[in-house]
């Protein structure tokens, strides 16, 4: 059976959240890969809308089985409210597994984060929540993975080991005083206890699930354009959400992925600093983010809003392999008589049809649009492709030429229900 990614294909925040728990009411299985708390997915469900930021949208089908994989960094506490939060909600969290591999947020992850930024005259717009440091002190070889933490005594050692490092740093940018091994095992411990059960080999539990015929869907948080490789760097994320993280963030090999679904809005937003070509500074900028309520999840910050850029989408849907794309928030464009699409980009009198690896290059980039008409009327209601205005359907049809793969799903509002199938990947 398929094992299908799911994974952004622009700057975040494209509607993963929403196509990951659609596509959950097929899957036996839905795996996040990679990244942390600093990921925001909203789900509406029956007029109720749920926030998550490190559980899989997937948990709110009942007979789902949720994994955070082993390329994902876990606060704990987080953790821990979040299943609280679903609890009080009336959502069964115990269908979730987490990777015994999966590395721990520690508090000094936070501080490091919050001072570094701090001290930064050149801003990245991290959202000081600990994950660059716990994914460099994972590459650096001096983390903490979630099965150091199930025995306390070995859980100490290791911090006997690590914490002298971490004091010297947080000394070194402004810390009053660091911490100690006993405050830091308090604190992780009383959130330790309720997870034990639900930690295994999520690799294993996958390949044996896909070994028996299940259904998979993996999701990445963030997109394409802040991957750590392939991102805006150094205005990125320090983990990997393009499709080639599924297969190292979950233990499974490349070659058992069948579909990559890149999840696009009809528009571009961007949290942060860093460039952002086809930027809206004026009220049309201000009329995509307030129809598409371009808050962050995680964070509240206003997304920069801009018009679709496609040489980012081309440059997605070659880096990810994609098969399909989903296009997201189609609605957000009904009141728009022109909207306009970017196919390249003019920089020193050069036309771009790729996007540029060096931010220097593509902060000077100027789009060149083409203008394609609106269709000024509500698509909330539509259900099939063939309720779609004849304009809705020529600007999907040219979003599809100019990315590359076909256009397989298309949202026109936050429910399960307002989401249009034209080509299933299950």
């Amino acid at each position: 059976m398929p094992l299908v990614v799911v994974v952004g294909a622009q700057w975040g925040d494209e509607g993963k959240g929403k196509m990951t728990d659609f596509l959950a009411a097929q899957a036996d299985v839905v795996a996040r890969y990679q990244g942390g708390n600093n990921a925001g997915h909203t789900v509406m469900v029956d007029n109720e809308v749920y926030k998550l930021h490190l559980i899989p949208s997937g948990i709110l089908y009942p007979n789902t089985r949720c994994v955070i994989g082993n390329g994902v960094v876990v606060d704990l506490q987080v953790l821990c409210e979040e299943l609280q939060y679903l609890r009080e909600k009336g959502v069964n969290p115990d269908n979730l597994v987490i990777s015994e591999r999966a590395h721990v947020i520690m508090p000094y992850h936070k501080e490091i984060d919050r001072l570094q930024e701090s001290a930064r005259e050149a801003k990245i717009g991290t959202t000081g929540r600990g994950i660059g440091p716990a994914y460099v002190d994972k590459v650096g070889r001096s983390g903490m993975r979630i099965i150091d933490t199930l025995d306390v005594d070995r859980f100490r050692r290791r911090l006997q080991e690590i914490l002298p490092e971490k004091n010297l740093i947080l000394k070194a940018l402004g810390h009053p005083s660091g911490f100690t091994v006993d405050s830091l095992t308090a604190d992780i411990q009383r959130y330790v206890t309720p997870i034990k059960p639900m930690v295994t080999d999520t690799s294993r539990l996958i390949e044996e699930a896909r070994k028996n015929g299940a259904k998979i869907l993996c999701e990445g948080a963030q997109g394409t354009l802040l991957d750590v490789d392939h991102g805006t760097y150094p205005f990125v994320t320090s983990s990997s959400p393009t499709a080639g993280g599924a297969s190292v963030g979950l233990g499974v090999g490349p070659n058992r992925l069948d579909e990559i679904v890149g999840v696009m809005k009809a528009y571009t937003t961007r949290v942060g600093e860093g460039p952002f070509p086809t930027e809206l500074e004026g009220s049309m900028g201000e009329v995509l983010r307030e129809r598409g309520h371009e808050y962050g999840t995680t964070t509240g910050r206003p997304r920069r809003c801009g018009w679709f850029d496609a040489v980012i989408a081309r440059y997605a849907a070659r880096v990810n392999g994609l098969t399909g794309a989903a296009i997201m928030l189609l609605d957000v464009l009904d009141a728009v008589e022109t909207i306009r699409v970017c196919t390249a980009y003019r920089y020193r009198g050069t036309v771009l049809t790729e996007f540029p690896s060096d931010v220097d290059v593509l902060r000077e980039c100027e789009p060149e649009y083409t203008d394609l008409p609106g269709w000024m009327r509500d698509l909330t209601a539509a259900r099939t492709y063939k309720d779609l205005p004849d304009q809705a359907r020529a600007f999907l049809g040219f979003l599809e030429r100019q990315i590359g793969c076909p256009v397989r799903y298309v949202s026109v509002g936050p429910r399960r229900e307002q989401t249009i199938v034209i080509e299933s990947v299950f």
